[in-house]
């Protein structure tokens, strides 16, 4: 695998402008990331084991050396290859800042899109 892939949920909005965002930049600095739909059955997918369900819940991002990354550390990762979120990532990083971020990303955030997105499209 030559570049790391972000795995995001094309069904939901938020997510859906959020990765838009990130490809547009990608595209314009020619930034070598993927970007790939949790509603097709994609090799990455396929490859990380998770069900599209589970994937979903958080932001995924298979990194260039297989290791599978989510949620905070997904956005860590992503940001990391892009200039203009670099700092962010850098501050994002930092004890306290990064445990609090955690905290909001997986208790409340990504719980909150989820729900969200599954009530949408009842």
């Amino acid at each position: 695998m030559g570049k790391a892939t972000v795995l995001y949920n094309d069904k939901c909005p938020v997510c859906s402008f959020e990765i838009e965002h990130y490809r547009s930049l990608c595209s314009k600095r020619s930034i070598d990331l993927e970007f790939e739909k949790i509603s097709v059955d994609g090799p990455v997918l396929m490859a990380s084991h998770l069900t599209a369900e589970d994937a979903k819940k958080r932001l995924h991002l298979l990194t260039v050396d297989g290791r599978l990354l989510a949620g905070v550390e997904a956005f860590l990762a992503l940001w990391a290859e892009m200039p203009g979120y670099r700092v962010l990532g850098r501050v994002v990083s930092m004890p306290g800042i990064y445990h609090l971020a955690c905290l909001l990303y997986d208790k409340a955030v990504a719980p909150a899109l989820f729900w969200w997105d599954s009530r949408r499209r009842k």
